[in-house]
């Protein structure tokens, strides 16, 4: 089996690292089956939409998360299905017992 270069690695502990947070962790739930804009999100996940903005730049800059522009909104969504089968598994793991 060959050796994971250094940077997969720090990238992978990266993607954890912003997964980790719970804020964070509820927004890409809570776009998880669709493009939303953020007014919808911050309403399901109970924050200011500042705050959420603030957590979607961060997904965004560690491609977590994608935009794509609808008029003069921003519509966000998961950017790569792989982080859903992360957090699948993920949860997977959890509720097993």
């Amino acid at each position: 089996m060959a050796k994971t270069p250094i940077q997969d690695i720090e990238h992978v502990s990266q993607i954890f690292k912003v997964l980790s947070d719970v804020t964070r962790l509820k927004i890409v739930l809570a776009i998880k089956e669709g493009e939303k804009n953020v007014t919808a999100i911050a309403q399901e996940v109970d924050m200011e939409q500042s705050a959420v903005s603030h957590q979607l730049k961060l997904l965004r800059d560690n491609r977590v998360v994608k935009t794509k522009r609808h008029g003069k909104a921003i519509l966000y969504s998961v950017d790569d299905a792989h982080i859903l089968d992360i957090l699948e598994q993920t949860f997977r793991h959890v509720q097993h017992r």
